[in-house]
């Protein structure tokens, strides 16, 4: 097709496919890693509160974008579903002490 003639308009989907969230939860994974490192209370203590705020903002989101809880596709509820579980799993494998 030449240069000036006119593309036809690509029809995007309002609704992200399964492979768009898992590559979006990977790639903010790797930066709450990359952040957590760098924090000053320690990797754990860090990559914790960093999912349990991941998590209460893909909740959010969620909302906002009116996702369905339990729909065919991955959406922001199972990245919640997934923030929570890693942070749940932190904190259960931590030391009390280390968290008061």
């Amino acid at each position: 097709m030449p240069p000036f003639v006119a593309r036809p308009a690509r029809h995007l989907s309002p609704t992200p496919t399964s492979i768009e969230v898992i590559a979006r939860f990977v790639l903010r994974m790797m930066v709450l890693v990359l952040f957590a490192a760098f924090g000053h209370i320690g990797f754990q203590q860090s990559f914790a509160v960093l999912l349990w705020m991941s998590a209460i903002l893909s909740a959010a989101l969620a909302t906002f974008d009116r996702d369905q809880p339990f729909d065919l596709a991955l959406n922001h509820w199972d990245e919640t579903a997934a923030y929570a579980a890693l942070c749940s799993l932190i904190c259960a494998f931590s030391p009390p002490a280390q968290w008061g």
